[in-house]
């Protein structure tokens, strides 16, 4: 399970927070934290700048200004590898393994939790039954849902989640909502992006509402 940070410091704080890209402002200033248990949603409309939040903040995108800490120490790449697990847009699966295969694999590069399987995971997120079949065959909502494994067994306390509703029937809708909980239940935080839609699981929750600025 995650390990538990420090109450006097927030898991994840940024301050004065900024993105451009080709000289126009997609983000910024921002400046907010999330501690343990906690959730924060993020909105906004499309060009608003959600899922490049999220990239900033896993270390994928470059800010051009501000501070990121997590548990109060400027953030780096070791220091993200350890805390943050970041479920996108795309799967970052390996079309020709198996679904356990891609499991596997990736708990290899970034961890697993000891109290956990792949095989459970897969269980967890109705993929039972599918452990031998090649990702190129899942459907979307399949991939979806063999993400939502993966993020299940890391360790990382951190969950950024990009439109982590898309692709999903009613089902897997309250599978997310679920994982949520169950995660800041064990001391875990979420930042969660949304149009809007089923936008608020039924935990402590905060709201960042970004501007719309092109992107």
């Amino acid at each position: 399970m995650p390990t538990i940070p420090s109450p006097s410091l927030p898991l994840l704080a940024v301050r004065a927070l900024a993105f451009s890209r080709d000289d126009v402002l997609v983000f910024g200033p921002l400046a907010f934290s999330v501690d343990a248990n906690e959730a924060l949603l993020v909105q906004g409309g499309n060009g608003a700048g959600k899922t490049t939040l999220l990239r900033v903040l896993a270390g994928l995108l470059r800010a051009d200004a501000g501070v990121i800490e997590i548990e109060g120490v400027a953030a780096d790449a070791a220091s993200r590898a350890r805390h943050i697990a970041y479920l996108g847009h795309l799967p970052g699966l390996k079309a020709d393994l198996s679904a356990l295969h891609n499991l596997h694999y990736l708990c290899g590069l970034h961890g697993r939790r000891r109290t956990q399987t792949a095989e459970a995971a897969l269980g967890i997120t109705g993929l039972a039954g599918y452990e031998d079949a090649a990702v190129r065959t899942l459907s979307a909502g399949q991939k979806k849902r063999l993400g939502l494994a993966r993020l299940w067994l890391s360790p990382a306390p951190l969950w950024l989640l990009d439109e982590p509703y898309a692709n999903l029937d009613l089902d897997g809708i309250h599978l997310v909502n679920q994982m949520v909980q169950a995660h800041l239940r064990a001391g875990g935080a979420a930042l969660i992006t949304t149009h809007g839609a089923y936008a608020a699981p039924p935990v402590r929750t905060r709201l960042l509402e970004l501007g719309k600025h092109a992107a």
